[in-house]
Order: structure tokens, then sequence, then C-alpha cells
């Protein structure tokens, strides 16, 4: 249990319900700002104005999955107020405070850095990106649903990076009966891919693979799909960039040549976004409920 710990939430999405929900029944105290809309509160949450003073008692912090953008704006669909985190409210935070976030741009990063509160950014661990990775490859499924004219089915896809979405996309895609072509880099990937019934491939090929592909699935974030490689895809195929802004697609070539293509990050918050609040819960509840064994622990 929480109790007497005390949860900050400001702003975010539809994911956040969950999170003040698993707070609220572990008995933390949970603030919430930026949730002025919001009709339906749970025990021992309150809503308070966005001030540093709101700060002050805070444990924990918990951001949207994009923390801030890079003038320091955190987003709310629960407000119409501007919320801008300035060095201020991150001063007025205790010091064994935390930061939480999904992934933070160099405004936050910086700005915890200056106060020296730590920043945990859950994006970047390994069990947070493989549960995500579920409700990504669902959600990229339905995109290809729409917009093709076949079914996955006996059709050839390709998916760029064997990484922690990338391998979770291409066995959905093999579960569904595609044949699966997988481009990757190290020669142990190379290995696994085969050894899981996929076609691999190095990146240096890309050119020669891509000719009779009918989807292609990025998730590698850098331009990987160049012009060169649009130029040599069929007019039919559809690609669909998973990776984070902006992308590894040449956007910009796909529409002047007449190939759909479209990138879609966030998807566990647009399609799942119930079981995309529930991974960030339990894993931020954890991590707090390991700081609180460790401190009384060391007691």
């Amino acid at each position: 249990m929480l109790t007497g710990i005390q949860v900050t939430l400001i702003g975010g999405d539809a994911r956040q319900l969950e999170v003040i929900q698993k707070f609220s029944e572990l008995d933390a105290a949970v603030t919430l700002i930026g949730f002025d809309n919001l009709q339906n509160l749970y025990s021992g949450v309150t809503k308070v104005a966005f001030s540093p003073e709101a700060l002050e008692k805070s444990d924990a912090v918990i951001l949207p999955v994009v923390g801030t953008d890079d003038n320091g704006v955190v987003e709310s669909i629960f407000s119409t107020s501007d919320m801008v985190i300035k060095g201020e409210h991150l001063a007025a935070l205790p010091q064994h405070a935390k930061v939480y976030t999904g992934m933070a741009k160099t405004y936050l990063k910086k700005l915890c850095s200056e106060h020296n509160i730590q920043l945990v950014e859950l994006l970047d661990r390994d069990d947070v990106a493989i549960y995500n990775s579920i409700p990504t490859a669902e959600g990229a499924l339905m995109m290809a649903i729409q917009n093709t004219d076949i079914t996955i089915h006996g059709s050839t896809c390709m998916v760029l990076g064997l990484g922690r979405t990338g391998l979770t996309m291409a066995r959905t895609l093999q579960g569904l009966g595609a044949k699966v072509k997988v481009g990757i880099r190290r020669p142990e990937h190379f290995a696994r891919a085969w050894e899981m019934g996929f076609s691999p491939f190095y990146l240096g090929d890309l050119p020669h693979e891509v000719t009779d592909i009918d989807l292609l699935f990025n998730t590698i974030p850098t331009m990987i799909v160049t012009a060169q490689i649009i130029a040599n895809m069929p007019h039919r195929a559809v690609i669909i960039d998973l990776a984070s802004r902006p992308g590894g697609t040449d956007f910009r070539y796909a529409e002047k040549r007449g190939v759909k293509a479209m990138l879609a990050p966030g998807l566990p918050g647009i399609v799942a976004p119930k079981t995309a609040g529930r991974i960030i819960a339990n894993t931020v509840s954890q991590l707090i409920l390991e700081d609180v064994t460790t401190g009384r622990n060391a007691q």
C-alpha cells in the first residue's frame, strides 16, 4: 500500500484515468492538476490549480506520456487552461521527489537536471516497451486493414527493425498468415529471425527487398524508407511508420509517387487507452512501492 504517499498528476489523456484509479486503490493521496473537466473522482483524490505551492508535498509527479513540448507545455484533454512547467515548479518539489513520464524532451530533462530532481522515462524500460508493443501492433493491423483491399493472410509484409515493437509486429503478422520479411542490422537478430520462421535480410539490401511487398511497417526512428526505397516499391504498397516523430519515412516523396504512407506514433493511447493506462499505472506504482520499501528498510 502507498498510505501517506502524495502523488500528483499533471495533465494527460484517458490513460491517466487508470493511473488515478490504481493509486486511489493503493491508498495514496492523489492530487490532480489540469483535470478541471473531470467529473468522477475517487476517494482520496483532489483537484487543485496549477502552481508551485501545489507541488510542495509531492513524493511523485506523473506527467503525460510525452511529458512536455519543447517549451514546457503540458497537454491535458481534461482542461482548457495552459500549463507550462517552469523552474519554480520543480524548485518547489521535495528533493526526494521523482518525476515520471513516458519520454522526456530536452526542455524537461534540462529542468530536472538543474534542480536535481530524478526523472524516470518509462518508455526506456524494456518491460513497458514490450507491453506497449501489443496495442501498437493491434493498432497497426487496424490501419493496415482499413487502408488495403487485400487480406493480411497471404500478403507479403515487411517489418524494419527487430526490437521490442518490431518483434511483436512480425509475430502478429505471421500469426495471421502473412509472409513476413524482417530487415535487421545485427547477425544475432538475423539468426533469431530465421529461427522464428521469418525471412530476414540485412538493411543494406532494402532497395531490392521492397519490390514485391504489400505492406511495410517501420520501427526504426531514423530516415530509412528513403525516396530511393519508395521508388522501388509497388504502387499498391502501404507504409505504416511506427517510429516516434518525425518517423523514418520520406512522406513527401511517398505522396508524390502515390504510395500511401502514414505516421502512426502513440498508438497504444489511441487504440487501447485503458490497457495503455494500466501499463503505466502498474509500472509507476511498482516503482514507487519499491522506493517506499527501500526507504523503510533503510530506517
